[in-house]
């Protein structure tokens, strides 16, 4: 694809956009918006406007913090970024596009819904929001005449991307997913795995180091050796909720496989069972985690498909091409395994901007939803707080399954539940549903759930 010719509109009238939430994600958008024609970011609005202050002026990026529509006005005109205090002084410059990356539900949805009413295009980038609402932003969006959008640098959007790309060629999807976003690296002399910044002994891995033939075994016995790491993490179930949403493709289980894996490997672990693979039937998502050694490149937070190819004649070919095969020639693994960030989220933004398209398909809908099951009795009146960076709730673990009917009684999802309280005491293994959970007295996230429910 020549992708200067297709973005062409843009490059005679660049997108202007405004960032809200100027995290890494932002930080990195702005840094690349400036080196590139096509889109200008004018203003930007956060929290905590003197740390993203600060960045800005180590990036070397004009700016002004501004109290007002007048002082935005004014620093967009001087050809600064105007840093706004307030989102209606934000909303009011001439805009075509916000990016939402403030990572934060109930902001996000805000957020999202004033913008489109002020008829301007959204670029969500905020997970946490659209796992809970995101068709019912997308269908505002439509009857608004605007454009909405996830965004490329971000694992759904380059899923649901490949994934689309498998589709048009008529490669049946075996499997789809995404790498944790940390790799799992082991020292082969000590069978040392480091995590992060966390270590642990995995004493026997090397053993476990080729496949070999009894697959669901070899995953099983390296889970062991592991088991003082998390396998499975927030985040993951999130994205990967976007992505089942809009491609239709579902998990093989709700708390997925997860299986500790070298990249090569995919192609035979993600096979059917009868075929000495791990999956119940063809055309299931999953996440996986990286083994691999120091030497061995990364693939931390890419994403894959691995497809079912036409003949065995194919997969020879491809083998002798270095691409990763199955045992039997039958599947072969494609992936990205980078996601860029804020580097790469222009070609999303101008593609919404100029081009009114969208990563999102017109069946976009709630297919599945992310929950939260308890992992220990938890009393009445115990707040749901995340604690860390990976959105964990102690004593809560993250699952998808499809979604439920609307009631009282029906699974309550898992950025509708933190930060609330339990109205009675949940046992151990129980999934939150919405009677459980002090309902807040005005969310429009809730509000928003509300009206998409209605519309199923």
């Amino acid at each position: 694809m020549q992708f200067q010719t297709l973005f062409q509109p843009a490059l005679e009238r660049p997108v202007v956009a405004a960032l809200l939430g100027a995290g890494e994600f932002g930080l990195s958008l702005i840094a690349q918006a400036r080196r590139m024609r096509g889109l200008d970011i004018t203003a930007a609005f956060d929290l905590d406007p003197a740390r993203v202050s600060a960045a800005l002026t180590e990036m070397g990026v004009p700016h002004r913090r501004c109290a007002s529509r007048a002082e935005a006005e004014a620093a967009r005109t001087a050809g600064a970024v105007a840093l706004c205090e307030r989102m209606e002084d934000l909303l009011a410059l001439p805009l075509d596009m916000v990016v939402e990356a403030t990572g934060h539900a109930e902001a996000a949805a805000a957020h999202a819904t004033a913008a489109i009413k002020a008829g301007i295009g959204v670029a969500m980038v905020s997970k946490e929001a659209e796992c809970v609402v995101g068709p019912a932003l997308a269908r505002r969006a439509a009857a608004a005449g605007v454009p909405y959008t996830l965004v490329d640098g971000d694992q759904p959007a380059l899923l649901v991307g490949l994934v689309s790309w498998a589709r048009l060629l008529g490669l049946p999807i075996v499997a789809a997913g995404k790498s944790s976003e940390y790799d799992f690296v082991i020292d082969p002399a000590t069978e040392e795995v480091s995590w992060l910044e966390r270590r642990a002994p995995a004493k026997g891995m090397m053993r476990h180091w080729q496949l070999g033939r009894e697959v669901a075994a070899t995953v099983a016995a390296r889970a062991e050796l592991l088991a003082s790491l998390p396998l499975r993490t927030v985040p993951d179930f999130c994205e990967m909720t976007l992505v089942a949403n809009a491609t239709g493709i579902l998990p093989d289980r709700e708390d997925f496989h997860a299986p500790l894996a070298r990249t090569v490997e995919l192609p035979d672990i993600y096979g059917p069972r009868e075929a000495g693979g791990v999956l119940s039937a063809p055309g299931k998502l999953d996440v996986f985690n990286v083994l691999r050694r120091p030497d061995e490149t990364s693939f931390a937070g890419g994403v894959y498909v691995v497809v079912e190819l036409a003949d065995t004649r194919t997969g020879a070919l491809f083998a002798g091409k270095g691409i990763p095969v199955s045992a039997d020639r039958r599947r072969a693994l494609i992936y990205n395994p980078s996601h860029l960030l804020g580097v790469e989220a222009p070609v999303s933004i101008l593609a919404a901007g100029r081009l009114k398209h969208s990563v999102l398909g017109p069946d976009y809908a709630q297919r599945v939803d992310l929950l939260g099951r308890a992992t220990q009795d938890l009393p009445a009146g115990h707040e749901l707080r995340i604690e860390g960076n990976r959105h964990a709730v102690p004593g809560i673990d993250p699952l998808l399954r499809p979604t439920a009917a609307p009631g009282p009684e029906a699974p309550l999802p898992y950025y509708m539940a933190v930060g609330r309280r339990l109205r009675r005491a949940v046992p151990a293994g129980t999934v939150l549903t919405r009677d459980m959970v002090e309902a807040p007295a005005d969310s429009l996230l809730w509000r928003l759930r509300d009206e998409q429910d209605a519309m199923r």
